[in-house]
């Protein structure tokens, strides 16, 4: 790793175009968006470290000191700025005027008698031509009134801080095993879960799924609730729909406890639109935060894109980043939306089919940020974790800075699940290509480690279908009965065995699940809006489902904590690949492992001769087996002897894994 501090860095690019000779013809390329990075970091830095540089949230916002109290914000363009609240009448007072100072900071000192834990607040702002509420953009806890809707900034000092009890806390060992995980939609009832639940209910059923990582989604603050948490307004404040931010910080304490790490998902790739509560036109002008111009708006996502090349924005992102480690202990981030964030264009309706398009319409700026941003956050927390949410497959985005990369410890294989939903939308079960299927899901670039999944929430939202409900669809309301005799259902659940077996196995680095997913949760994700009469109905979890040993779903959730301890055992690449397209048969070896598939939807094969290392195999693994809702086809018991080559019964629509003594 490389230090970003009082002079510019310039790694090198033999790295990169060592481990993958096509970039060869790119070397200048690479050269140059590392020298872009460089004189990045020594405009925006200037004389401080990036550790230094990213303490905004101790300068700005609102703090308490030993003489009272201290609020400072960022607004150039204001001409007046006053503090609202009840102690002001919510009029403008003189004693709740700001001083403006240099750089377009405002300032307010107040006694310790001026506000109380859980006064509401705002700042009333002035600039030439117009005026307008607004909530401080270095807000640490922000609520919405339930009647007006509108939001407060709210004073978070309760008489004794949370005392933290996670200092023996170690990180997981093996490769990260995701549970996606949404707080409010986290219980059975129809209503807004909180983070008190989460920790009580939700924690233990993690812990014991074989997980090791939670990532929490819809974190920071954001106005509309079904968005899912991407269009954050107050970047600092953690949703208070949930409950407080001491809340959260227990949640993650518990979670240590529990042995589990904690990442959550960032939003740095845009901001909400919404004035009153958001950052846009913040102190009257449109381009404080964000480019000018259609370049400020996403068109796509009707939210505003940040200017990465503003030192202010900068440090106001890189801020938040160290925020959330420093004050939250959180471990690590999913960074979202990180393809539109690299490209001038946004990634939208481009093919990245050859690598020229890499390096062309690039966002410098916001490729210079991300390498700061995650060099920032290996320093402050060397064992964080950073995931990109990028479809490009963009050379480097996940790779070392010290390798002249951006410095990801990962990215997100975002064509999993399209490929998955393809085959099974798409392709008759005859149709299958199993060459195919393991050749793109085996494939990443060389220099990253990537996260697999066979389904997130993206593939759960109303308007899509999981793969359970695509594979089973209305059956599910008639059939989940154990007992209950069902080919369609047989089907299903065979197969969402397989694919989640095959995707996991294929692992380059994790493998990430979404909350409920693992055993099959019916219908969609719909979050209340006025086209479902604002109901809750589809935005929680059917936990019961589950835990009904009556219904075929525990079946597929005990099959996803076996699967966790598989892939926690997981070593090397894939070896002795052996694929036939005729028989929809693949198999392959990670160290002393050997999976099998038969995705043939009516062959079963006796006596498969299949070319491996020599040694005695044993099953530990069969999707087949009557634990799981299989047939129990395979006996288990048995040794398998191999010399070179294994002879196996495989039965139609399963898969194995043995272990070689």
């Amino acid at each position: 790793m490389i230090m970003l501090m009082k002079k510019s860095f310039l790694p090198s690019t033999e790295r990169l175009t060592t481990i993958d000779s096509w970039l060869g013809p790119y070397k200048k390329k690479i050269h140059s968006r590392l020298q872009y990075v460089s004189e990045y970091a020594g405009r925006i830095l200037g004389d401080m470290t990036v550790k230094e540089f990213a303490h905004g949230h101790l300068h700005f916002g609102l703090h308490r000191t030993a003489s009272g109290w201290v609020l400072r914000e960022w607004a150039p363009n204001a001409t007046q700025l006053y503090l609202h609240g009840d102690f002001s009448k919510w009029k403008d007072d003189p004693t709740y005027a700001f001083v403006k100072k240099d750089h377009g900071e405002w300032e307010l000192h107040l006694p310790e008698i001026a506000l109380n834990h859980l006064d509401h607040y705002k700042l009333h702002m002035y600039w030439d031509g117009g005026s307008g509420y607004r909530v401080p953009a270095w807000a640490t806890y922000v609520v919405q009134d339930a009647e007006t809707k509108l939001f407060d900034a709210v004073v978070w000092a309760p008489s004794k801080q949370y005392s933290w009890h996670d200092e023996d806390f170690a990180q997981p060992a093996g490769p990260p095993r995701i549970y996606e995980a949404h707080i409010g939609m986290s219980s059975e009832k129809e209503a807004v879960s909180t983070y008190k639940e989460f920790t009580k209910n939700i924690i233990p059923r993690i812990k014991a799924a074989g997980y090791n990582t939670i990532q929490l989604m819809a974190i920071a603050e954001h106005p509309y609730y079904g968005s899912f948490g991407y269009h954050v307004s107050s970047f600092f404040a953690p949703s208070s729909r949930f409950g407080t931010p001491d809340d959260l910080r227990a949640l993650v304490d518990a979670a240590h406890q529990a042995g589990l790490r904690v990442i959550m998902d960032i939003v740095h790739s845009h901001a909400v639109k919404n004035e009153a509560e958001g950052i846009s036109r913040y102190d009257g002008t449109l381009t404080q935060f964000f480019h000018a111009g259609d370049k400020g708006n996403h068109s796509q996502w009707d939210s505003r894109v940040f200017d990465y090349g503003k030192p202010e924005v900068a440090h106001f992102l890189l801020s938040n980043c160290r925020y959330w480690l420093d004050e939250f202990h959180i471990d690590g981030f999913r960074f979202d939306g990180v393809t539109s964030m690299l490209y001038t264009h946004h990634g939208l309706g481009m093919a990245f089919d050859n690598y020229g398009k890499y390096f062309k319409d690039v966002d410098r700026d916001a490729v210079a940020y991300l390498t700061l941003a995650n060099e920032l956050i290996h320093r402050v927390k060397p064992s964080a974790l950073t995931i990109a949410e990028d479809m490009s497959g963009m050379p480097g985005l996940a790779a070392a800075t010290a390798d002249g990369g951006v410095g990801f410890d990962y990215r997100l294989s975002m064509g999993t699940p399209d490929l998955w939903i393809q085959y099974v939308k798409d392709k008759k079960d005859e149709d299958w290509n199993v060459s195919h299927l393991f050749h793109e899901l085996n494939q990443c670039r060389p220099e990253e480690k990537t996260i697999t999944y066979a389904e997130s929430h993206d593939q759960a939202l109303v308007g899509d279908k999981t793969l359970i409900f695509r594979l089973a669809d209305k059956d599910m309301y008639d059939h989940m009965m154990v007992g209950d005799e069902s080919l369609t259902i047989d089907r299903a659940l065979a197969l969402h065995k397989m694919i989640r077996l095959f995707t996991a196995s294929l692992h380059h680095g994790g493998y990430l699940n979404f909350m409920g997913n693992e055993f099959g949760h019916p219908e969609w994700i719909d979050f209340p809006r006025e086209g479902n009469d604002w109901s809750f109905a589809y935005a929680r979890r059917q936990w019961n489902l589950a835990d009904d040993k009556k219904l075929k779903y525990h079946y597929l959730g005990d099959f996803d904590r076996s699967l966790m301890y598989i892939v926690e055992q997981m070593k090397d690449s894939p070896e002795y690949v052996v694929t036939n397209d005729e028989d929809h048969v693949v198999a392959f070896t990670r160290g002393d492992l050997l999976f099998v598939f038969n995705f043939h939807p009516t062959k079963s094969f006796t006596d498969y001769g299949i070319k491996v290392p020599s040694g005695t195999y044993r099953v530990i693994l069969s999707t087949d087996d009557v634990v799981f809702g299989g047939f129990d086809r395979v006996d288990s018991s048995m040794d398998y002897i191999a010399d070179n080559r294994i002879k196996l019964y495989l039965p139609t629509r399963c898969a194995l894994i043995l272990r070689r003594k």
